[in-house]
């Protein structure tokens, strides 16, 4: 059913029936969504189409780069028996030798 022919009233009883109860500014808020107003109307159509992955332009200038870095066993052992967080400390140890 299309937004346009949505009955505001018949619409709202059937809410505030399984609500069980009168749903302040109920009404309001379904007459501003049929003028389209106020939020998005999600159909399966613009679900299929949304991209996966955060939206272009949303990186932060100084962003952390995912890179593949391979190490030895026994290296990356002591490194993650420090627990949570142990890649930010790599970062910390490369930034405090290469003195960036």
């Amino acid at each position: 059913m299309a937004l346009k022919n949505l009955d505001v009233n018949k619409a709202a009883k059937a809410i505030e029936k399984d609500a069980g109860q009168a749903l302040p500014g109920l009404r309001e808020s379904l007459a501003q969504a049929k003028r389209g107003e106020f939020a998005a109307v999600h159909t399966p159509e613009t679900i299929a189409a949304r991209k996966r992955g955060r939206p272009v332009g949303s990186t932060k200038p100084d962003a952390k780069v995912p890179v593949k870095l391979r190490i030895d066993p026994d290296v990356l052992a002591v490194l993650r028996a420090t627990g949570d967080g142990w890649q930010t400390r790599v970062n910390t140890i490369l930034r405090e030798r290469f003195a960036l």
